[in-house]
């Protein structure tokens, strides 16, 4: 089906609103599922949508949850989402944490106790769009088998980092330690495909392609032992210092009562006191990279996107819709 974004925002407003969130809340997670979805990241997009709906239905996410944000130095705002999402602490927070960048040279955000953050790039986007270069780390339930381990111990753990880029979008780097996300090999399951060599691990802890066997097994990390290393560094900066929950002490995601509680870190770095003509060597250094030298540029495709995305809508399965339909349709009645 084809909607505007106006369409899908307005869809997605009532199904929040239905499934038991507060106004502050709807507007926090819609306006990031629709970015991702803009930006033609269909799997943390509308499809995603739905988790949270259902967790917020069932109470794995206080769609109410009053965040409590305190301030332990002048440039340091600790978070704690209280069962709640993770993007609602972060917006309350966004203008403080920006000008405290600014003035500081650097700032950090870190929040425990949300349910899982999807795009962590919509984070470390806004920031740029602000004239600050940024890193994100997160956590989550553990699927990843750590280095020497065959067993999960960690989330996918993704990073993201971008930084602003004079009259153009900025650059946006947004990976998982992981070979894939974890969504991925949940839509090759449900689509009946098979899943990449060296994506992940069935239970005895052998290669497979079959994704339902990856599902009760382990993900693999890309790079081998680097890539889990990396997956660790996530783990203490997401979870370690906010005092969130550890992957293999959080809730899954989807099922049950409990929110997964997981954490959250966010630098902020203010590039102009070290630099004052900064974001014009960074568009000058990224067109050179692309157009002499045929690189990818990570962030230039989502902003093409969400472009295209405003002006002609987006195309949703049916199927996605009618489910947030029925959300929707609680609101309305």
């Amino acid at each position: 089906m084809q909607l505007t974004l106006d369409q899908a925002t307005g869809l997605c407003r009532m199904a929040a609103l239905g499934a038991g969130a507060n106004e502050e809340a709807t507007q926090s997670l819609v306006a990031s599922i629709m970015a991702a979805e803009a930006e033609g990241l269909s799997a943390v997009g509308l499809s995603h949508f739905i988790d949270y709906l259902e967790a917020i239905q069932d109470g794995r996410i206080d769609g109410n949850a009053d965040p409590v944000v305190t301030r332990p130095a002048l440039a340091i705002y600790l978070s704690d989402a209280r069962g709640g999402l993770a993007h609602t602490g972060f917006d309350r927070t966004i203008d403080d944490l920006a000008k405290a960048a600014k003035l500081f040279g650097v700032a950090v955000f870190s929040q425990k106790n949300a349910y899982t953050c999807g795009a962590l790039g919509y984070f470390t986007g806004r920031l740029a769009g602000q004239g600050l270069v940024s890193f994100a780390a997160t956590n989550g339930p553990a699927v990843l088998a750590g280095s020497g381990s065959v067993k999960p111990v960690y989330c996918t753990n993704p990073m993201s980092f971008a930084a602003p880029a004079a009259d153009g979008p900025p650059l946006v780097i947004d990976q998982s330690s992981s070979a894939t996300a974890f969504v991925n090999i949940r839509k090759a399951a449900e689509d009946g495909k098979k899943i990449p060599e060296g994506w992940a691990l069935d239970a005895s802890g052998n290669p497979t392609t079959d994704p339902a066997a990856a599902m009760k097994g382990a993900m693999l990390a890309f790079g081998g032992q680097r890539g889990a290393n990396i997956a660790l560094m996530v783990e203490v900066l997401a979870a370690g210092i906010s005092g969130a929950n550890w992957s293999l002490d959080a809730p899954w995601f989807s099922g049950g009562p409990d929110s997964p509680g997981t954490g959250l870190f966010v630098l902020a770095v203010e590039p102009k006191l070290l630099d004052p003509d900064f974001e014009q060597r960074m568009k000058d250094q990224l067109d050179r990279l692309r157009r002499r030298y045929g690189v990818h540029i990570p962030g230039r495709a989502r902003a093409e996107a969400a472009e295209k995305a405003t002006a002609r809508g987006i195309d949703v399965p049916k199927a996605v819709v009618q489910r947030i339909s029925e959300f929707a349709e609680r609101y309305s009645a």
